[in-house]
């Protein structure tokens, strides 16, 4: 494998400067531009900014309706949303390891740049467990997702998103869990992003169990990324509250809408003040999963919603902090 300092060299020319994240609520998030172009007349920072996650289009994706190296495109020109983020699962062919970033990193952003759209992070799944028992594994897997990293770096995103996978009991997990994030975070720190990690099942779908394990870590650069579902038997809203204090990313899952465009699993009101409370103002990103209505129907009716509680919220939180 190539040196850390001979990959830069090879990023140099398609690689986009990363803000480094900002420690405090306030800060959090806010390196990216806006997610949609200013309405006329607006002339003020919107509460928070919206994004679009690929996952959104995964039934388009899989069937090959949907090139992935067009999604930057049809994110801006489908549903007005100009920033994106990443699954690495639909990439994979092209990155097979990290001489491919040299390939891919320009010719993806060439297609952001073409579209007016920036690049927030890469979920990062299928490379191996960073909490796994066997040191030889947990290392491997850490190895693996530097790729997605130097990737993000030469796209322009402030971070990766990681899982926290491992085995055994509570408390082991946490250790092998801190461990592996804390290894894989300082080379992401190195590359000026950080390691993020979403409540994505298991012992991370535990508000508290995270929380414990970000401390253990304990690096300015590791982070959360609150996804409002994936609880599963655990208070979405404590789970919520208890990852925000980490919070450098939120994802705003969603599956039905009723017929006032409502989302039948969550409170999103309820919701979006946990994450507003927090002093979070970043991009909050559109994940529609559900099963029932076409992609491009969720991800609209998402958006909707987004951007009426945003307006609604404005009010009462631009009481709290001075800003809209």
């Amino acid at each position: 494998m190539n040196s850390i300092a001979s990959r830069r060299q090879i990023l140099k020319s398609a690689a986009v400067t990363a803000g480094v994240m900002v420690a405090g609520p306030l800060a959090r998030g806010m390196t990216q531009p806006d997610s949609a172009k200013p309405t006329p007349g607006a002339g003020e920072t919107p509460l928070f900014k919206i994004s679009l996650a690929q996952w959104s289009l995964h039934r388009a994706l899989q069937s090959k309706a949907l090139d992935p190296m067009d999604f930057p495109a049809v994110s801006a020109r489908e549903y007005g949303v100009f920033a994106v983020e990443y699954v690495n699962s639909f990439y994979r062919d092209k990155l097979a390891d990290s001489k491919a970033v040299a390939t891919l990193a320009p010719a993806l952003k060439k297609r952001c740049d073409d579209a007016g759209v920036a690049s927030v992070l890469i979920m990062c799944d299928g490379e191996g467990d960073l909490g796994d028992p066997d040191e030889a594994k947990r290392l491997r897997a850490v190895d693996r997702h530097k790729k997605w990293a130097e990737l993000a770096r030469a796209l322009g995103c402030h971070s990766i998103r990681v899982n926290a996978a491992s085995k055994g009991e509570r408390e082991e997990q946490a250790k092998l869990a801190a461990d592996g994030l804390r290894r894989l975070t300082e080379f992401c720190a190195g590359l000026g992003l950080c390691c993020i990690v979403e409540n994505h099942g298991g012992l991370s779908s535990h508000g508290d169990w995270l929380a414990d394990v970000m401390k253990r870590v304990g690096h300015p650069s590791v982070g959360t990324l609150p996804d409002f579902g994936n609880f599963y038997e655990y208070d979405r809203y404590k789970g919520v509250e208890e990852m925000m204090p980490f919070a450098k990313g939120v994802s705003a899952k969603s599956h039905e809408f009723d017929d006032k465009g409502n989302e039948t699993r969550t409170d999103y009101a309820r919701m979006l003040r946990v994450v507003l409370k927090a002093g979070y103002r970043g991009h909050i990103g559109i994940e529609f999963e559900g099963d029932k209505a076409p992609e491009p129907e969720g991800i609209r009716a998402t958006k909707r919603l987004l951007e009426r509680l945003r307006a609604e919220l404005a009010p009462e939180f631009a009481a709290k902090t001075g800003k809209p």
